[in-house]
């Protein structure tokens, strides 16, 4: 296995703009490109745009979404990757053959679609149907993982992905910057991102506080350094239809490092170079090992009732 040089991206989308989307797409690959990336990563649902689809009808969400991989977004998703020689991971809303809608998470190369994900805990849209596998699959002689978002706060997803050989997690989000039952968290006013160029430093200060990448670094390089694997962390910045995003896309190493980050406050890409010889140094790589199935493996497989509250969905959250 040799040394991989991965790009992660922050742009601000355009909601329900795939054409604008899928050209941010195409020039940021082509900018990672230029520096010797071999992969570049998007946030979730970074072709169609995210937040907005919470208003969306069952018939407005088909409209939107596609057939992967044969939908027009795809299709183009892989000229770009052709055009740059580069592997490129993006989402989008995708329905199948029977008009269930999913979240969905997508590699591909010069070649075509390597790989393909759908969200396992999705909530944006009540007409969304849930994942119901893990994928693991192999880039460069790497294997790689999804978890969208809200997968990697269930800290078995994250487990369960490494245990079936991701060295990689890529790890598209749309996220920060919402209410929540957690002290500091909150909204950001958009006027602060309206003035950034005046007052960059007011904007800084909300999107490293509580509210964003303070409340990402609790948890984030925790999921790298328990299992041992690289984490790809994408985001958009900007504003996703009505609410403010701060970006921050970063890598972060099997020790729990971040060593690639977005700082800029704009489209921006973060490059580092993965080396297989961090996988095994790493204490994620040893406690794997020193698991003991036998104390647990009823305890962590027991049945119970799923139950997902999002806070910033709740009428009374704004």
């Amino acid at each position: 296995m040799q040394n991989l040089k991965i790009a992660t991206a922050q742009f601000e989308n355009a909601s329900g703009d795939k054409t604008y989307n899928l050209q941010v797409i195409d020039q940021l690959a082509a900018q990672a490109a230029q520096q010797g990336a071999q992969v570049i990563a998007f946030h979730e649902c970074s072709i169609t745009g995210y937040t907005f689809a919470r208003h969306l009808s069952r018939e407005q969400m088909l409209d939107l979404s596609e057939v992967i991989p044969d939908g027009p977004s795809i299709q183009q998703l892989i000229q770009i990757a052709r055009k740059n020689n580069i592997a490129v991971l993006a989402g989008l809303f995708e329905k199948d053959e029977h008009d269930q809608l999913f979240k969905a998470y997508v590699c591909v190369d010069k070649d075509g679609l390597i790989a393909k994900y759908r969200k396992l805990h999705p909530f944006i849209n009540p007409h969304l149907t849930p994942g119901n596998e893990y994928v693991v699959f192999d880039l460069y002689g790497w294997k790689c993982g999804i978890l969208i978002c809200y997968d990697n706060n269930v800290v078995e997803n994250v487990r369960a992905t490494a245990l079936l050989g991701a060295d990689i997690i890529f790890m598209p989000h749309v996220t920060m910057l919402t209410p929540s039952t957690r002290p500091g968290a909150g909204f950001a006013d958009p006027k602060l991102w309206e003035n950034r160029e005046q007052d960059p430093t007011s904007l800084r200060l909300e999107f490293d506080g509580l509210k964003g990448r303070a409340w990402l670094m609790k948890w984030l390089p925790a999921r790298a350094y328990d299992n041992g694997i690289y984490a790809v962390f994408s985001n958009p910045i900007g504003m996703d239809d009505d609410q403010l995003k701060n970006g921050c896309s970063m890598i972060i190493d099997p020790f729990g490092d971040v060593i690639a980050e977005c700082r800029e406050l704009g489209d921006a890409i973060a490059i580092a170079t993965c080396a297989p010889e961090k996988l095994q140094q790493a204490g994620g790589y040893r406690y794997r090992k020193a698991r003991r199935p036998d104390l647990y493996r009823a305890i962590i497989g027991q049945e119970h009732t799923p139950e997902q509250k999002v806070v910033w969905l709740q009428p009374d959250s704004k």
